[in-house]
């Protein structure tokens, strides 16, 4: 551990997901990968869109409503939607096919187990303190094994501004009703969830599982409180 700035005693943590519980990226990239294969057997009329067209279609939706930025839910839902409709499904067909690709991607994009090793020590904090999850994408937290160690998961949507807007911080913080200070925010993200955790009154933790933990190397606007190599270091604030 790295102590870069003092905290008060820590009475609440929050979590960051991808990429602080687990590394998420290489199970997107096999999801994405599979959703294609999938479309293309499941509905051959859109097996000639490649990669590239799925990236345009987001890419257009994200022009067209800067808020879909929060809501990986609503966004994936309007790129199956227009590459579909494109492809010459409308209707109930399409309707039906949208939702069947969601519900395919959803699952295997959650279709993993976060390991023993970090369930065990949110068993240990949460028999301490309360805690939260709060993150920006969409996984199925129950369908990971992570449901029974956080009093609430909040994820980012329309209503819900993505990190580092403070509102999924305000959220955690009037449901926990402690001091502000008091509440350490572990995530991956410098900007996201150290700077966004900073600015919404929280201490910080910078915890990366994906990638060496060189600080010089990251974008950084503000540091954390602590920086922690293992997730067992967290023990020390009980």
């Amino acid at each position: 551990m790295i102590i870069y700035k003092p905290t008060p005693k820590i009475q609440a943590m929050t979590f960051d997901l991808d990429d602080t519980l687990y590394d998420n990226w290489p199970l997107i990239v096999e999801a994405e990968k599979g959703l294609l294969n999938f479309i293309a057997e499941e509905y051959p009329n859109a097996s000639h869109l490649a990669k590239e067209d799925w990236q345009q279609y987001k890419r257009q939706a994200l022009r067209d409503d800067p808020e879909l930025f929060s809501d990986m839910g609503d966004l994936r839902r309007i790129i199956l939607t227009k590459g579909l409709q494109e492809s010459g499904y409308s209707g109930a067909k399409l309707t039906d096919a949208v939702k069947v690709c969601f519900d395919w991607f959803y699952f295997e994009r959650s279709n993993f187990k976060v390991g023993e090793a970090e369930c065990q020590l949110l068993e240990k904090l949460s028999q301490h303190m309360p805690l939260i999850a709060i993150t920006n994408g969409n996984v199925n937290t129950q369908q990971i094994g992570l449901d029974g160690y956080f009093q609430q998961v909040l994820k980012a949507s329309r209503q819900r501004p993505m990190k580092p807007h403070a509102h999924m911080f305000d959220e955690a913080a009037n449901y926990l009703s402690v001091n502000r200070s008091s509440i350490l925010h572990v995530g991956d993200n410098l900007e996201k969830d150290v700077w966004g955790a900073i600015n919404a009154g929280f201490s910080s933790a910078w915890h990366a599982c994906h990638r060496p933990m060189k600080i010089k190397n990251e974008p950084v606007k503000v540091l954390p409180h602590v920086e922690i190599h293992q997730l067992e270091e967290l023990l020390a604030f009980i």
